[in-house]
């Protein structure tokens, strides 16, 4: 599934092709997609709209419209395990097309947003709240609030695993299993170590790496780990070419030689060197 590094990117590169531009019209090919809308209402809601902004929160695309300089909702787009957004000529449909917005630009030139999925997963949903709709999401790891202060206060409260509480989109917004899986080896944390027993230096080290392997990835749009994440301009994205532990299991370790192992957390694929991530020791009775 496309985590923060990939939706930013999506996101950015959308951003120049639709900002300013006016919803003529829209197509739906499969109405789940929707949330829970029929075509009709959909329409109804984003025809006439301009799109004033093309944001990101967690894994979450926000598409903000405006009517007379005013805000008129947002559509939110989840890419989930295939979603792409292309932007093309107003022309015919493509492979795997769920929703299309036809757009006009201020020189009346026609385009179109497409959200195409091969299987089925992903959202492209109206909501006129969409801070109420998003309420439920921690703080961003890239942006202002995300403090090593917060975040060692954040793991003390906690006697959870790291990793499955680093996928808590409700703690920490965007993160997904390979940037956890990541950040931990970069800081030498075990993925089962208790949040509340890790050391103040570590959780700095953990806050740090977070940020650094979340911004290194944004720089290379992303990881195209399988075949299904592109970029809008239909690139691969190259950060899985600095895969330090994930997806490299019975390979050696960048720093001891060991080789990675993987393991089960939470019912997720987790990679680990044994010997910088050593596994937490048990409590005695």
């Amino acid at each position: 599934m496309p985590e923060l590094p990939e939706v930013e990117t999506t996101a950015a590169l959308v951003r120049p092709h639709v900002v300013g531009r006016r919803i003529v019209g829209s197509e739906v090919g499969w109405v789940r997609t929707l949330g829970g809308a029929s075509p009709e209402a959909f329409d109804e809601a984003v025809r006439g709209a301009v799109i004033a902004a093309v944001e990101r929160r967690a894994k979450w695309i926000l598409i903000e419209l405006e009517r007379r300089g005013r805000a008129a909702g947002t559509i939110l787009c989840h890419l989930r395990m295939t979603g792409r957004l292309v932007v093309d000529a107003d022309a015919g449909t493509q492979p795997y097309e769920r929703v299309a917005l036809r757009l006009e630009g201020p020189g009346r030139e026609r385009s179109r947003l497409r959200f195409l999925d091969v299987r089925k997963f992903g959202r492209f949903r109206f909501e006129p709240d969409p801070a109420a709709f998003l309420s439920n999401l921690g703080p961003e790891p890239l942006g202002p609030g995300f403090t090593a202060e917060w975040f060692r206060a954040a793991l003390r409260r906690r006697d959870r695993a790291l990793k499955p509480l680093l996928l808590d989109q409700g703690f920490l917004a965007g993160l997904g299993n390979i940037y956890v899986d990541e950040s931990l080896f970069r800081a030498g944390l075990h993925p089962l170590r208790l949040a509340s027993r890790v050391p103040r230096d570590r959780a700095d080290a953990l806050h740090a790496a977070i940020r650094e392997v979340l911004a290194a990835a944004v720089e290379r749009e992303g990881s195209s780990f399988d075949t299904f994440y592109r970029t809008p301009e239909g690139q691969p994205g190259q950060y899985q070419h600095l895969f330090q532990v994930y997806g490299r299991d019975g390979q050696p370790c960048p720093r001891c030689g060991r080789a990675v192992k993987k393991l089960v957390v939470g019912q997720r694929g987790t990679h680990i060197c044994t010997r910088c991530q050593p596994a937490p020791r048990r409590r005695s009775r």
